[in-house]
């Protein structure tokens, strides 16, 4: 199929570009919507559908390399790889306007062009991601998949049917490192698996009475700590509610493991009795730990009261010790809401979480949007640019700290989708665009959700039979 694409679009290189009847105001309906996105001049190409229009049309692509028609196909524009990379890739720091044209009743009907900014900030290579069915209680099938950017090229990393279907969760890589990572398997063969050079360990996350398992993770710099929060972690169903599930915390530390000694450092400021504490996620030096606390309550009963603020605590890597006061930067008293999976850009200037009505498990609440926040002035904005009606939830950043990755379910309500997204040096971001497939119709047939994104610097090195081997042990 992928050969009838490119041949496709590599004949409709040839189309003598129309010369238009009528000039509309308006700009095209397309799917995914491509119009006046910013995106890396490595992408793979944007190709799309006309969502009002069946007839016959075509879009003329107009870059410093030329004009570049390309006529659609019932009313899909399949843009061919080689094509894209001469008249778009090589468009860095530049515009590319498109111009779509109809025919009807025998005019050419031409929609107001839009552009393609194609940034010169490069992105990560690779996005790593958990295909998973968005269902409640159960898993069928589920896998960490790895998909080049560039092209339309997806790895299988990981896939449960290896592993009798068990369930895999909470894959995190240190500062977007391919050979140093980590993830979770859950019931069969549980324990959190590192790989880290090429080797695969294993171990159980038991380490206490009160620490039975490890569950959110973020990988401290210097590779040897990593921090995790532990949650005992209950699910109710609505009925007539707009959110469908509900997650919540019976109770939830956070700590730091680490992995030369096969430690846990905790902290009363993190492990309290009288509070839930989750989600951290280490500044880029490794100074900072950043965190989530709420005040306990009465679970399940007073499961809409739980709002965390967000909350950071000093960390001296040298001295394994955790460097009071705990700093409160977002105030759930003040605020209203409630934070979950703050990350910090590599720069270290800013930092962007997701904030909903109540509780952290906000991939299941319709009004969670995304934040970021101001590490050196301490203002907090909403981005707006890439909220919608729906949720929008986890995200993570490229190492320039110039894009970065989210998930949103605007497209249905139900499926996880990512998007792309660059941001300016003041954090300003762009109009955000789904990630490019081969076929425009992919989505509307894709059964599974993108849970976790995470942008990468390289080729993820993981060797299935070692991780089969460590979950044997």
């Amino acid at each position: 199929m992928a050969g009838v694409w490119l041949l496709a679009g590599l004949a409709a290189c040839s189309v003598q570009e129309p010369a238009a009847d009528l000039q509309l105001e308006e700009v095209p309906a397309l799917f995914p919507d491509y119009v006046d996105v910013t995106i890396p001049a490595t992408i793979a190409p944007l190709r799309f559908r006309l969502l009002n229009d069946s007839a016959e049309a075509v879009a003329v692509i107009a870059s410093e390399a030329g004009r570049w028609v390309v006529k659609a196909q019932d009313g899909q524009f399949l843009l061919s790889e080689k094509a894209w990379k001469k008249y778009v890739g090589r468009s860095a720091g530049k515009d590319v306007q498109v111009t779509v044209m109809v025919r009807r009743q025998d005019r050419w009907v031409a929609y107001r062009s839009f552009a393609w900014h194609v940034s010169t900030d490069e992105i990560a290579p690779y996005l790593v991601y958990r295909l998973v069915e968005p269902g409640y209680a159960l898993w069928n099938k589920m896998g960490i998949y790895e998909r080049r950017l560039d092209s339309y090229d997806e790895r299988a990393l990981l896939v449960n049917t290896q592993f009798d279907h068990n369930c895999m969760n909470c894959h995190s890589f240190n500062q977007r490192n391919p050979r140093q990572l980590l993830f979770h398997m859950r019931t069969k063969h549980a324990g959190t698996y590192f790989v880290s050079e090429g080797a695969v360990k294993r171990i159980s996350g038991k380490f206490s009475e009160r620490v039975q398992s490890l569950v959110y993770p973020y990988w401290h710099p210097s590779g040897r700590f990593v921090a995790f929060s532990t949650n005992t972690t209950r699910q109710a169903f609505h009925r007539g509610d707009i959110n469908r599930v509900e997650v919540f915390d019976f109770a939830s530390d956070v700590l730091v493991y680490d992995r030369e000694r096969d430690e846990v450092l905790t902290d009363s400021a993190m492990a309290s009795p009288a509070a839930f504490e989750t989600f951290p996620t280490f500044s880029p030096d490794g100074k900072t730990l950043y965190f989530c606390r709420a005040d306990t309550c009465a679970m399940p009963d007073e499961f809409r009261k739980v709002k965390y603020s967000l909350c950071s605590i000093g960390f001296d890597a040298d001295r394994r010790t955790f460097v009071p006061p705990v700093d409160t930067l977002y105030a759930s008293a003040s605020g209203g809401k409630s934070v979950s999976f703050p990350r910090v850009s590599p720069d270290g200037k800013y930092l962007v979480y997701t904030l909903s009505s109540y509780g952290n498990f906000s991939i299941w609440h319709k009004d969670a949007d995304l934040y970021l926040l101001d590490l050196h002035t301490g203002e907090h904005r909403p981005l707006s640019a890439l909220n919608s009606d729906d949720v929008e939830s986890y995200h993570s950043w490229s190492s320039n700290s110039r894009w970065m990755v989210f998930s949103s379910r605007r497209s249905d309500g139900l499926h996880t989708r990512p998007y792309l997204v660059h941001l300016d040096e003041q954090g300003r971001p762009s109009k955000p665009f789904l990630l490019p497939q081969a076929c425009p119709d992919f989505y509307d047939d894709f059964r599974f959700s993108y849970n976790i994104p995470e942008l990468v610097d390289g080729k993820v090195e993981l060797d299935r039979r070692q991780v089969l081997e460590a979950s044997e042990d």
